[in-house]
């Protein structure tokens, strides 16, 4: 069976195509598709493209053209739940769009013909990259310095694993009134958001549909808020990209 890795900058995938075996390169649908093996696992890696229509696409052409039989995708995002703090990982146990309102038709954030505003992730894989997501955290700690301001150094901090709701939508957050407006919006409805990107719930939806196993994993970037733009290149090349290198090696060695 075929595992698609998708991320959504090509930082975050450059290690993960240096490690493939026998590795061939398709164009489909506008877009590069690797193709290979990773720890003797039939791979496909891709990237999404930033946004939920883009990423939608791109994980209909990995089911419907490439025959995947599991979808992981690996990115950043910026943290908005209590105690997320750059540097963490989160997995996401479901997904919600933070910008879908059908209202007054459907409940506000209700996903219009699936009845529910909150799609979840495989169960079974979330857990296998739980695992993995924990045990890279665990023995990186201290070792992806990266200075994100004056005073700002993440050498040495502690850094941790989270495990919950993730909301993705069409807009990068990087304000700090609109982050917490977004978390308390949604805690009050009984969301209560871990972290917020682009493009995870289009992925989540598509895999729903086609009745495939989907699992996310996150770096946070940020605080989605007035500091989300600074030294973000450098956070991506230092921190996500060795994250992501890592953390899918050991989650397909579990498959």
């Amino acid at each position: 069976m075929t595992t698609a890795i998708l991320s959504a900058l090509p930082e975050e995938q450059s290690s993960l195509v240096q490690h493939l075996s026998h590795p061939q390169r398709l164009m489909h649908a506008g877009r590069a598709f690797w193709l290979g093996e990773l720890h003797g696992r039939a791979v496909v890696l891709a990237l999404s493209g930033i946004g939920k229509v883009a990423a939608a696409t791109t994980a209909t052409a990995l089911i419907e053209r490439f025959g995947v039989a599991r979808i992981v995708f690996t990115g950043v995002a910026g943290g908005v739940g209590d105690g997320v703090n750059v540097g963490d990982v989160v997995v996401a146990q479901d997904y919600l769009q933070h910008d879908m309102d059908a209202s007054p038709l459907f409940p506000r954030w209700e996903v219009p013909g699936y009845a529910r505003s909150r799609l979840a992730c495989d169960g079974v894989l979330s857990a296998l990259l739980l695992e993995a997501a924990y045990a890279c955290v665990s023995s990186a700690s201290g070792q992806f310095g990266l200075r994100t301001g004056a005073a700002d150094v993440l050498e040495g901090v502690l850094h941790r694993t989270h495990h919950g709701l993730v909301a993705s939508g069409d807009r990068f957050v990087s304000a700090a009134d609109e982050s917490h407006r977004l978390r308390n919006t949604l805690r009050d409805a009984g969301h209560d958001v871990l972290a917020v990107e682009m493009e995870g719930a289009a992925v989540a939806q598509v895999c729903y549909d086609y009745s495939i196993p989907f699992a996310a994993v996150r770096t946070i970037s940020d605080r989605a808020d007035d500091t989300a733009h600074v030294d973000f290149p450098l956070f991506v090349q230092t921190v996500a990209s060795r994250y992501a290198e890592h953390i899918m090696l050991a989650f397909l060695q579990k498959l």
